[in-house]
C-alpha cells in the first residue's frame, strides 16, 4: 500500500492510503470524497516531477509510473479548469475552493492586475473571512497576513473597499470575488515559457477558448479551437496545425520551442484536456491498443465534460453536500472549509 500526502487549498494536509497499483483517479477520488466535492472535474492534483516540472497527476495511469517514489511527493489539490463564467459553478463549496485558489494566485503574483482590482479582490476576501469592516481588526489582520506581493502600500485602499460592502455573507463574497477575477486578462492563465520561430521568448497558455501566445502578460495571438486542426509535439517542439482556410493567411503549421521534451509533452497534455473538457459533449472513449506497436500517445481526458456538469446541474443530479466554514484558532486568521472531522487535524489522443 502507498501512503500519499495531499495538500488542500486551505493548506491543510492529509495522508491517503491507496493500493500499490492504483491509478491517479483512485487518489483523486479519495481527495474529492474527503471534501464532499460534487463538481470535482474542475480540479486536479499537481506535483513536481522528477525533472522538476509541475505536472498534473494523470487519472488513467498508475501513480508509480508517473513518480518513482510517490511517498516522498506532495500532491497539491488545485483548480485545473477555469470556466469563462464562474456563474456556471453550481455548488457553494466549489466557488469557495475557487476563491481559495485565487487567493493563492494573488499572493504569489500569478494573477497580475491593477492596484484597484487587487485591492477590490482582497476586500472581498476580507469580507468572507472576517465579516463586516472593523478598522482596528482589519489593520491587525492585514499586518499579519500577506494577500499581495505589494500589499503594504495598498492597505488603505483595501480597507476603503471593505468598508463599502457590509452585510455580505461569505458565499456572496466568494461570488463577487469570482465575478471580479473573471474579467482580468490573466484569469485562469498558466504561462508556459517557450520561443517562437525567430527565437523570441514568449509564453504559451491554454484556456477554454484555445491556445494563447503571450509576451510577458500581454496576449499577442489567440488560436481558437475552431481554427486548430491538430496539436502535436516532436521532441521539445510544440506544433499547431491550422485548418486550410486559416492557413491561407499564414503558415499552416506553427512551431514553438520549449525547454525540454517533458515540458512540451506536459503542455500538450494540458491542451488535450482543456479541449475535451470545454469543447466535447461527453468524455472521449478509449481506443483499443495495437497488438504489436502503436504510434503516438494514447493520452486522453478522463471525466465528465463541462457540458455534462452543466446538464447534471440543471437536472438537479449533482450531489449538493453540506460543508462548514471554520475559522482557525487565531481570532484574526482566515476561515477554513471543514468537510470532515479530520480535515484540520491531518497534517485523447491528439486534438
Amino acid at each position: 500500500m502507498l501512503q500519499l500526502k495531499v495538500q488542500f487549498l486551505d493548506d491543510s494536509q492529509k495522508i491517503f492510503v491507496v493500493d500499490q497499483k492504483s491509478c491517479g483517479k483512485g487518489l483523486f477520488n479519495l481527495t474529492c470524497s474527503h471534501l464532499n466535492l460534487a463538481e470535482k472535474e474542475y480540479f486536479g492534483l499537481e506535483f513536481r516531477s522528477q525533472v522538476g516540472h509541475h505536472v498534473w497527476l494523470e487519472p488513467l495511469k498508475p501513480i508509480t509510473k508517473q513518480q518513482v517514489n510517490p511517498k516522498e511527493v506532495l500532491f497539491k489539490f488545485m483548480v485545473k479548469f477555469f470556466p469563462v463564467d464562474p456563474g456556471h459553478l453550481r455548488e457553494e463549496l466549489t466557488r469557495y475552493l475557487f476563491a481559495l485558489q485565487l487567493k493563492k494566485d494573488l499572493a504569489c503574483g500569478r494573477l497580475p492586475c491593477s492596484d484597484k482590482s487587487a485591492a477590490l479582490l482582497v476586500s472581498h476576501l476580507l469580507q468572507a473571512e472576517l465579516g463586516d469592516f472593523h478598522e482596528e481588526r482589519d489593520q491587525r489582520h492585514l499586518a499579519g497576513h500577506k494577500y499581495l506581493p505589494n500589499q503594504d502600500y495598498l492597505d488603505h485602499r483595501i480597507m476603503h473597499y471593505h468598508r463599502r460592502g457590509p452585510g455580505k455573507t461569505p458565499a456572496e463574497s466568494d461570488a463577487q470575488l469570482l465575478d471580479v477575477a473573471r474579467k482580468l486578462d490573466m484569469y485562469g492563465i498558466r504561462p508556459h515559457p517557450a520561443s517562437d520561430g525567430e527565437g523570441t521568448h514568449i509564453n504559451l497558455a491554454v484556456t477554454h477558448m484555445g491556445v494563447l501566445v503571450l509576451r510577458g502578460n500581454t496576449k499577442i495571438n489567440t488560436f481558437n479551437w475552431a481554427k486548430i486542426r491538430k496539436l502535436s509535439f516532436k521532441r521539445k517542439h510544440f506544433l499547431i496545425k491550422l485548418h486550410a482556410n486559416i492557413a491561407a493567411l499564414c503558415k499552416d503549421t506553427l512551431e514553438f520551442a520549449m525547454a525540454s521534451r517533458d515540458a512540451c509533452k506536459a503542455f500538450w497534455k494540458t491542451c488535450v484536456e482543456y479541449h475535451a473538457f470545454f469543447r466535447l459533449s461527453e468524455e472521449p472513449k478509449s481506443k483499443p491498443k495495437a497488438l504489436l506497436c502503436s504510434k503516438g500517445s494514447s493520452f486522453r481526458y478522463s471525466g465528465r465534460t463541462q457540458r455534462q456538469l452543466l446538464e447534471h446541474g440543471r437536472k438537479g443530479q449533482l450531489r449538493s453536500l453540506p460543508f462548514e466554514r471554520k475559522r482557525r484558532a487565531s481570532r484574526y486568521d482566515e476561515r477554513q472549509c471543514r468537510s470532515s472531522p479530520d480535515l484540520l487535524t491531518d497534517v485523447s489522443k491528439q486534438v
